[in-house]
């Protein structure tokens, strides 16, 4: 079986999300990963409900950010997880973005180093050790994870970084069991990453090879061909306007960005999206996305794999989740 998860994120009914989980599952797909990006759903809560209606499909967060939760609450949130539903749990963290930190209070300073203080801290209270750490951004003294009932055993709890920047992803690769590609990027630009990784994982006695690079993929899936790309467009309207580092990645234009900037607002309407997505042209929509019919949709999602995709992890921005699934199901 080839290797297929699915990305949830705000677009539908919480309760369908359980629904579209448990047929994930059983079409054969490995892994589902919630997202956590703007002031709309926490991850935990999903990944909590997912985890507790299903019996094989892991459950990840897609990703969480390494600011808001104190290092002690982060590591007790993924043994409990972890507790629900044993190594079925994958810890996907990111550094977050502006102008929404600035917005609430946090100034994301120096991301490297308190990404490298989460992560370090994070596996070693998972790994069951008593941990005392004085870095920049995490202190504990003499914390452990306080089991009262049940496993006492190290847990299996993968954590992959989302990392877009050059030094992000090279720390990656040194630091982590994997990475989370992005999305809105084309196949070619894991090639650089790769690169990146591979440098990282050397540092550790290891190769780009033993680092999974899971990756998210815009995927609208639709018989009507126009429709899908029309989806999408309204999609990276709003992603390139308010997450400029993955615009940046995506190779698109300044000029594009700042005019769509100019019509959008915090957060964007519906009717500001409508009115600028025309300046998304249908060539970076294929570009940048795995938009059309299933046919076209599956042959774009190869590109991503043979540039290094391991699993792709697919963001359904169509109407018909289960259409998305049936397209890739590998049961």
């Amino acid at each position: 079986m080839e290797r297929v998860a699915l990305y949830l994120q705000d677009a539908h009914d919480l309760r369908d999300g359980l629904e579209y989980v448990r047929y994930a599952e059983k079409r054969g797909f490995e892994a589902v990963w919630q997202a956590e990006s703007r002031l709309v759903r926490d991850a935990i809560v999903p990944m909590a409900a997912y985890a507790a209606v299903t019996e094989r499909i892991k459950v990840a967060s897609g990703v969480i950010n390494n600011w808001t939760r104190n290092i002690g609450l982060l590591a007790a949130t993924f043994l409990t997880l972890d507790d629900l539903a044993p190594n079925r749990i994958i810890c996907g963290i990111g550094a977050w973005w502006d102008p929404l930190a600035k917005n609430v209070g946090i100034e994301r300073k120096k991301p490297l180093t308190a990404m490298r203080e989460t992560v370090t801290v994070l596996r070693r209270l998972l790994n069951m050790e008593r941990v005392t750490f004085h870095g920049e951004f995490v202190h504990v003294d003499g914390i452990e994870l306080d089991v009262v009932h049940g496993r006492r055993e190290p847990r299996n709890v993968p954590i992959m970084i989302g990392a877009t920047g050059d030094q992000m992803m090279e720390m990656t690769g040194e630091l982590c069991d994997g990475v989370v590609l992005n999305y809105c990027v084309p196949p070619e630009y894991n090639l650089r990453a790769l690169e990146l990784l591979d440098k990282g994982a050397k540092k550790t006695g290891r190769r780009v090879d033993d680092i999974d690079r899971p990756q998210l993929i815009v995927c609208s899936v639709d018989y009507d061909h126009d429709r899908a790309i029309d989806t999408s467009r309204e999609l990276l309207t709003q992603y390139l306007a308010q997450q400029p580092h993955i615009a940046k990645a995506s190779g698109v234009s300044n000029d594009v960005v700042a005019q769509i900037q100019s019509i959008l607002g915090w957060p964007a309407t519906h009717e500001q999206i409508q009115k600028a997505k025309h300046f998304v042209p249908e060539e970076l929509v294929l570009r940048i996305t795995a938009s059309g019919t299933p046919e076209e949709a599956r042959k774009k999602v190869e590109e991503y794999k043979k540039n290094g995709c391991t699993c792709p992890i697919l963001y359904s921005v169509g109407g018909d989740v289960k259409l998305l699934i049936d397209t890739f199901a590998q049961a």
